[in-house]
């Protein structure tokens, strides 16, 4: 990865933080995008040289677009765009807002279409690039409680697909990774006994997955060694999506 300009959405924590500065560790130099600018410079202070925080609402085409336009007015090109950015809010469609809808689906999913549309016109000047999407377990199956994060979800890895099959001839490949149950500020809110008994339960690997699992996966994708592989899902899942699991 040296020298490659990656552009990670949610950069400023979670998964987000831990790609920007798992690419960077193999010299890639890193865009950390995010709404709050102070949580990315934290992180582009523990990155050091090479990389930059940049504020942006990936929902606007506007700001994603003048945001990709000073990370390649800073760095001279675009060849690697992640896109960790996103919310999980819960609810049955009877319950939710449609506000609350709108904005999931906005945040989740119309943001990783707009971030590529933006950004495969700069990797086409450098010949190829790749994109990295990152969605959820609960896009490859749906889960109660979670009516638009699952539909958003699932609408990435089919977006995923999209890019991959229409742009390969570009030199640009597109894949989609899937976390399970991530120990990051998104679950923060699922603690206790309940936490433990949904790992013991549905969980085949004990241990708790961390963000920095996730960032592995993507690194490797991003890397040429994974210059082959467009269109593909991968979950980092501990093994839940391997099938029913009676411990």
């Amino acid at each position: 990865m040296k020298d490659k300009v990656v552009f990670v959405t949610g950069g400023g924590s979670g998964i987000g933080r831990a790609c920007a500065i798992a690419l960077a560790a193999q010299g890639a130099h890193v865009a950390v995008v995010g709404r709050t600018l102070v949580k990315c410079d934290a992180v582009v202070n523990e990155i050091g040289a090479g990389a930059l925080a940049v504020q942006a609402d990936i929902a606007s085409s506007a700001d994603v677009q003048r945001a990709i336009a000073q990370t390649v007015a800073h760095f001279g090109g675009l060849d690697v765009l992640v896109n960790s950015a996103g919310i999980s809010p819960s609810g049955r469609i009877t319950e939710i807002s449609e506000a609350e809808w709108d904005e999931c689906l906005a945040i989740d999913l119309t943001s990783n279409f707009l971030t590529a549309r933006h950004a495969i016109p700069h990797m086409m000047q450098r010949g190829g690039g790749v994109i990295i999407n990152v969605a959820g377990t609960f896009g490859m199956r749906a889960a109660s409680g979670k009516a638009a994060y699952s539909t958003a979800k699932a609408g990435v890895i089919n977006l995923t697909r999209a890019i991959a099959l229409d742009y390969a001839r570009d030199g640009i490949r597109c894949n989609v990774v899937c976390p399970g149950f991530v120990d990051t500020p998104l679950t923060e809110g699922f603690e206790g006994p309940g936490r433990a008994e949904f790992l013991e339960r549905y969980q085949p690997l004990r241990g708790m997955t961390q963000a920095e699992d996730i960032a592995t996966m993507v690194a490797w994708l991003a890397s040429d060694t994974a210059r082959m592989i467009t269109g593909q899902l991968f979950a980092v899942d501990a093994g839940q999506q391997a099938g029913l699991f009676f411990p």
